[in-house]
């Protein structure tokens, strides 16, 4: 099977898709999570779920909307990445997003 076909492994679980997501933009809706990660309502709602009771998301009630904290400082589940914080992960995938304009230009010498 052909991986650019979008089938088959990835390196990124949709836990950790779902997290850079809300990282980037912590007010999206479920559906827009489900839509960017390319997962159901249902599945994005179980994943931030899973999130909250973990302690690596706070919902947080604005309105009719939720809006998340995360807690980057917590540190990775599986025992072998245990000494690591999951904010090395969401700043590889989001550094680019906050860095000026300026900042993706290669300097001369």
């Amino acid at each position: 099977m052909d991986s650019s076909e979008g089938k088959g492994w990835t390196f990124l679980t949709n836990h950790a898709r779902v997290l850079i997501a809300i990282t980037r933009d912590p007010e999206l809706r479920i559906r827009d999570i489900a839509d960017g990660v390319g997962i159901t309502e249902r599945a994005a709602q179980l994943i931030v779920n899973d999130l909250v009771e973990a302690g690596y998301l706070i919902r947080h009630r604005v309105g009719r909307r939720n809006t998340y904290t995360i807690d980057a400082g917590r540190p990775f589940r599986h025992p072998t990445e245990a000494d690591q914080r999951i904010d090395a992960l969401l700043n590889l995938f989001t550094q680019h997003d906050e860095a000026p304009s300026d900042a993706r230009r290669p300097t001369s010498p």
